[in-house]
């Protein structure tokens, strides 16, 4: 795959993908996103690849949206009427869909993480934050209101109190207060955090895959279900497929051998 303005590269079972801007702090654009999507599909279709991990090169995650190059063109009367970026990649359709459906998503929070520095990892299974790390999704200070679902993670994530209160106001938080409001799942010091991801990661990539999958869309479907029995039902209906994996033979195999389960080549 060729790309521009991120770097897709492999550590074991993991891949990682860079942002790659890093004289603009990584500045989110149209082509970026659809480098990104790109880079999952890619490694959704890898068997050989267990886990995906974003982080940014340089100082920055990334800080938001490139203004110049997104938000200056939307101005324009001959731009589109929508008010909507176009989706440039040929194969995407609904970024939070796919991180949803994807293999997990772990996201190395290294910088500034800005509005859609923000918003496009809330989705993501794990986000691990550097102390340092200036997080914000401050869309209300360029006359702007959440995107990608964020109002949903956002909440799911943080609470109705602390939700509100960032999208509200567009404060910016470091990396331990992220922590402890919920924003992130980890604070590590700022020269760890790429390392202690991929670590993560590498927990997960030794899982089995479709089952990933699976549970990830069970949380998806779940998250908000008010009927338990609806709930219980879509798990039913995924055990009955897991019974009859490859995967869970093996499992039950290892187990009964005393050895470690062997979920790449099963």
């Amino acid at each position: 795959m060729t790309t521009n303005q991120i770097r897709v590269e492999r550590r074991d079972r993991v891949a990682l993908v860079t942002l790659d801007r890093p004289e603009k702090l990584n500045a989110w654009t149209n082509q970026m996103m659809s480098e990104m999507i790109d880079a999952i599909i890619g490694a959704n279709d890898d068997p050989d690849v267990g886990a995906i991990v974003f982080t940014g090169a340089g100082r920055g995650f990334c800080a938001g949206a490139d203004v110049s190059e997104v938000f200056e063109s939307q101005l324009d009367p001959g731009q589109t009427q929508s008010g909507q970026r176009p989706q440039t990649s040929p194969r995407s359709a609904d970024w939070v869909t796919l991180c949803r459906s994807s293999k997990p998503l772990l996201a190395a929070i290294n910088g500034p993480a800005i509005g859609v520095g923000l918003s496009m990892i809330l989705p993501f299974d794990r986000l691990v934050a550097a102390t340092s790390a200036k997080l914000s999704v401050r869309f209300v200070r360029l006359g702007l209101v959440p995107e990608l679902a964020s109002s949903r993670f956002l909440t799911a994530r943080c609470g109705w109190g602390a939700a509100s209160w960032l999208a509200l106001s567009g404060a910016t938080v470091l990396g331990d207060e992220a922590a402890r409001i919920g924003l992130v799942d980890r604070v590590v010091p700022d020269s760890e955090v790429l390392d202690e991801t991929l670590a993560d990661a590498a927990v997960l990539a030794a899982n089995p895959v479709p089952q990933m999958r699976m549970i990830k869309t069970l949380f998806t479907q779940n998250a908000n279900e008010a009927d338990p029995a609806e709930a219980q039902r879509r798990e039913l209906e995924a055990l009955q497929i897991a019974y009859r994996t490859p995967e869970h033979r093996e499992a039950v195999s290892a187990f009964l051998e005393k050895r470690t389960p062997d979920f790449r080549n099963v």
